[in-house]
């Protein structure tokens, strides 16, 4: 039976990795720090699920305190550490960059040192595909440069993907990166446009629309994505012995056991179709509040999931009107609407 170490297991990915490596029989021990970013309540309720479950134990902190997770990492003994926890958001980080830079930096440095020093047998760490930020050519494959990050929280993932690298290559680390594309689905987090949107139009308020609706995003369902990376645990990239080993296409690094991988739904989705299906599975039409596009936004983005294929044999696939009743009908469930 594995010991995975899974950061974030209160944060909306995490919490569903957790539950389906529970169902798999893997005993799971979960590290949050409960930041007041969205709603603690949530996290709370998600932490109190899992902990049903006697393969799941957890502790309450942040990764900036390296003494305490040393302490769990010691004590729970991982083969393989997830790394989600995170500050998250796209726009957030342009009110509060301090915090990205102490939680996914120096947080992140702290998981690496613990994966280091429990020569865990492999380390996957989160990515976003943010961090391709200015990049036009579509779908967006893995091998291609990601030096134009447009925001300060792509910056600090594309310096996890950096700082991992190094450690991959110095100790012998197994690492793999993933690059989530615009995760959606139940128990998600209310700063995500799908819980802003279904909240809005419930409440007959009118929804914001950005770049007057001319944007498209590659929906990535919740459960196809923590499937992504459970079966990425079973595939820890090893160093080649030269560059010539590597598949064309596959982003193993001729330096180190390290790879990035797209974790993406294939297919990019014009935000009004999205929008129309929340409103077809409301029953109730969105009063639309048009706006300029963001500071730090992109129009577009589309993921090439060739190479998690390739390594897994698997393909997210959840269409986006389907993944959109789910969270649905999740919503009403929790809140009572």
């Amino acid at each position: 039976m594995k010991r995975v170490l899974v950061t974030g297991t209160a944060g909306f990915i995490g919490f569903h990795l957790a539950k389906l490596l529970l169902a798999e029989g893997f005993r799971v021990h979960g590290y949050d720090g409960m930041t007041d970013y969205y709603d603690v309540t949530l996290k709370q309720r998600r932490h109190q699920m899992l902990l049903q479950n006697p393969g799941f134990s957890a502790t309450e902190d942040l990764l900036e305190n390296h003494d305490r997770l040393k302490q769990i990492a010691d004590d729970f003994e991982p083969e393989v550490i997830v790394h989600l926890a995170a500050q998250a958001g796209v726009r957030y980080s342009l009110e509060d960059p301090r915090s990205y830079i102490n939680s996914n930096v120096v947080g992140t440095f702290n998981v690496m040192e613990v994966a280091r020093e429990h020569k865990v047998a492999h380390l996957l760490m989160a990515s976003t595909s943010s961090v391709y930020g200015a990049n036009e050519e579509m779908p967006f494959t893995e091998v291609e440069k990601a030096d134009t990050p447009l925001t300060i929280y792509a910056a600090t993932k594309k310096a996890n993907e950096a700082m991992g690298h190094s450690y991959a290559h110095l100790w012998n680390l197994p690492t793999t990166m993933f690059r989530f594309f615009t995760v959606y689905g139940s128990w998600g987090r209310p700063d995500l446009a799908l819980y802003k949107f279904v909240d809005a139009i419930l409440d007959d308020r009118p929804i914001d629309i950005y770049n007057h609706g001319d944007m498209y995003r590659d929906f990535t369902y919740v459960e196809d994505l923590v499937r992504g990376i459970r079966l990425l645990i079973d595939v820890p990239p090893e160093r080649p012995d030269s560059a010539d080993q590597i598949a064309e296409g596959d982003s193993l690094s001729p330096a180190a056991p390290w790879r990035v991988v797209n974790i993406g739904n294939g297919d990019k989705v014009r935000l009004m179709d999205f929008i129309e299906a929340v409103e077809d599975a409301l029953g109730k039409k969105a009063i639309r509040n048009y706006m300029p596009m963001q500071m730090g936004d992109v129009p577009a983005t589309w993921a090439d999931n060739d190479l998690l294929q390739s390594l897994t044999g698997y393909r997210p696939q959840t269409d986006f009107k389907e993944g959109i009743a789910r969270f649905v009908a999740w919503f009403r469930d929790y809140h009572g609407k």
